[in-house]
């Protein structure tokens, strides 16, 4: 009975656990859905970014130098690694 007790107690908060990437927290609120069309990425990522911009905004509405200097130049999946948990300096490091 105890034993039953303590994996019930354990299991319990098993949910609390953070997201360790864009995806799972996003996956978290509505599942693949509300980044991907029918639940599959598309070829081109169109309909991702434009997801991200319709929840987000655009990259001229975002707080930071970093977003405004790249309007226009670079789309939200190019920084953001959604499905990794990649740092700031990484996902920069890939261009600069």
């Amino acid at each position: 009975m105890l034993k039953v007790l303590g994996l019930t107690v354990l299991l319990s908060f098993s949910g609390v656990v953070m997201a360790t990437s864009v995806a799972d927290s996003h996956t978290e609120m509505a599942g693949c859905e509300s980044c991907h069309k029918d639940g599959d990425p598309s070829a081109d990522m169109t309909y991702e970014n434009e997801t991200c911009v319709s929840c987000h905004g655009s990259l001229k509405e975002l707080d930071g130098e970093m977003h405004l200097q790249h309007d226009g130049i670079i789309t939200c999946s190019d920084c953001h690694v959604v499905h990794e948990e990649v740092s700031a300096n990484d996902s920069c490091a890939s261009c600069h």
